[in-house]
């Protein structure tokens, strides 16, 4: 082999995986769908909407609190189960 050949070789490699880092990237930087989830933060943990006398994310004053949510990825929220009973897509009585 000569150097032009090395080299033309050595382009293509790299060509190749530049391609493969870019067709990577936009599937790995998306994040999954997202979904409130009501009745399965705990005190303290919810993401906001924690009902009277609270001010938002972190403000929830019991463990599963019914009418304050958290993000959770899109079709797992009715699946998680807390000591309390499971999540939901709406708020709850706790």
């Amino acid at each position: 082999m000569n150097k032009k050949s090395i080299a033309h070789i050595a382009g293509l490699a790299f060509a190749a995986s530049a391609a493969a880092g870019l067709a990577a990237t936009p599937a790995a930087a998306q994040k999954p769908a997202m979904e409130k989830c009501y009745g399965v933060a705990k005190a303290g943990e919810n993401d906001c909407a924690a009902g009277p006398g609270t001010t938002c994310a972190g403000t929830s004053t019991r463990d599963y609190q019914g009418n304050a949510w958290k993000l959770v990825p899109k079709g797992t929220c009715t699946k998680i189960e807390t000591p309390k009973g499971k999540g939901s897509l709406k708020e709850i009585k706790r």
